[in-house]
């Protein structure tokens, strides 16, 4: 019977509805609403499991197929399937770094110069898996982990929308939101950068991105479950025929079963996209009750705080930016590939679809306010480099641990986790 209820104490659906019931009580609210909101935020997650495992497990097919086509190790800077893997394993830690996280920002915004207050649910989650990750592959005891790792993620949650913000303030053209998306060190780059292009324009105003017209594909990319099925059928079409070049051709019909051989990486590719959508909506639904709760909280006990909100909220104000951001990521991406296979890499980085536009777009966005269309593009090539490249750094720790095939991409979680583990591997 103890044993049993010590499995369910690590069952993460459980903790995050207990998570979101402490929230909606702290509130006051109805009965009814703490019971529904409850529910639904372990529903939520529950669904999130289904799409993870049904992403993980198209990720195990494709790694298999290029591995055996190249002879290498391919892995996709996919954070959502990352994170589920991480979540099966070490759902507890997570969940409580991410609750202390949740609180030590409030903490953090009441009572230090950092106001920001972060409302993007989903990228709290993903930092808090690399936090706790990293901490678990230093051998760190739980308590630690969950104490400093949630004192980390609060204060990185209200501290790194601070470096940001000067650039947000001429984008939008207020100071009353901060961006909520943990890559704002590739954000502020790009906007440095930027700044480095309108110097080196000798004192003339750069030619602003809205002016460039884009070829009309490039809007498809808008839909990201789109450019999401795009890429995977692109990337197991690579892999599955490079098998056949390579005389693998029994290993594809394995992996194909009872379908066409030459349907099966497009049928992947959807399935993947499918289990996204799945992924996506059940982490809308629990992180959205869990997320109030703090919003409420901080709405009345913290005076000018700022929401930090997800990036796409920036996008209306340089939709163009947004595309040429996506095309110069993509392309970084790909120039870090190389760099890797030229190098000999043991483990091959690929970049992801999902990633390149929201990352890559969004510093189209910082890198265009003061270096125009070229800004754009050559922030988003050198950080689309570091999208690719920087999860090598923690890859090594993560595999150990059974988080393999899939990494953490943004330039924040790479950054402050290296970080984090060199000091933590000086103790270990």
């Amino acid at each position: 019977m103890l044993d049993a209820i010590l499995v369910q104490a690590r069952n993460t659906a459980l903790i995050m509805g207990l998570i979101a019931m402490i929230g909606l009580l702290l509130q006051k609210k109805s009965a009814n609403d703490v019971i529904s909101g409850t529910l639904k935020t372990v529903i939520g997650f529950m669904v999130f499991n289904i799409g993870s495992n049904a992403m993980s497990s198209v990720v195990t097919t494709f790694t298999e197929l290029f591995n055996t086509a190249f002879g290498i190790t391919g892995v996709t800077t996919q954070v959502e399937v990352a994170t589920g893997l991480a979540l099966n394993t070490y759902g507890t830690e997570v969940a409580m770094v991410m609750l202390l996280g949740f609180v030590m920002n409030l903490l953090f915004a009441k009572f230090t110069r950092f106001k920001s207050i972060f409302l993007t649910g989903q990228h709290f989650l993903y930092f808090a898996c690399v936090i706790a990750l990293v901490f678990i592959a230093n051998d760190m005891p739980p308590a630690l982990t969950v104490i400093l790792g949630g004192i980390i993620l609060g204060f990185c949650g209200a501290a790194l929308p601070t470096i940001c913000q000067p650039f947000v303030k001429k984008i939008i053209g207020a100071d009353n939101l901060s961006i909520g998306h943990f890559n704002c060190i590739g954000y502020a780059l790009s906007g440095y950068i930027g700044k480095l292009v309108g110097m080196f324009g000798k004192g003339k105003e750069q030619k602003d991105s809205s002016s460039v017209k884009m070829p009309k594909f490039f809007d498809l990319f808008r839909d990201f479950i789109f450019s999401v099925a795009l890429f995977m059928i692109v990337l197991f079409y690579i892999a599955v025929i490079a098998c056949v070049v390579n005389g693998h051709m029994d290993f594809v019909l394995e992996k194909a079963g009872t379908d066409i051989w030459f349907l099966y990486p497009f049928l992947q590719g959807l399935q993947f996209a499918a289990g996204m959508s799945v992924l996506i909506y059940g982490v809308r639904q629990f992180i959205a009750e869990i997320t109030a709760a703090f919003v409420a909280i901080s709405e009345k006990y913290i005076p000018n705080s700022k929401p930090a909100v997800d990036c796409p909220a920036l996008f209306p104000f340089a939709p163009t930016a947004v595309l040429i951001g996506f095309v110069g990521a993509f392309l970084g991406g790909l120039a870090a590939m190389g760099l890797m296979v030229v190098f000999d890499s043991s483990v091959i980085m690929i970049p992801a679809a999902g990633i390149c536009f929201f990352s890559g777009g969004t510093c189209g966005i910082f890198g265009n306010v003061h270096g125009g269309w070229k800004g754009a593009l050559l922030a988003s090539f050198i950080v689309g480099m570091a999208l690719t490249g920087l999860p090598l750094i923690l890859y090594p720790a993560f595999a150990q641990l059974g988080i393999a095939g899939a990494s953490f991409p943004n330039v924040d979680y790479n950054i402050i986790g290296s970080i984090l583990n060199w000091i933590l591997g000086i103790f270990a």
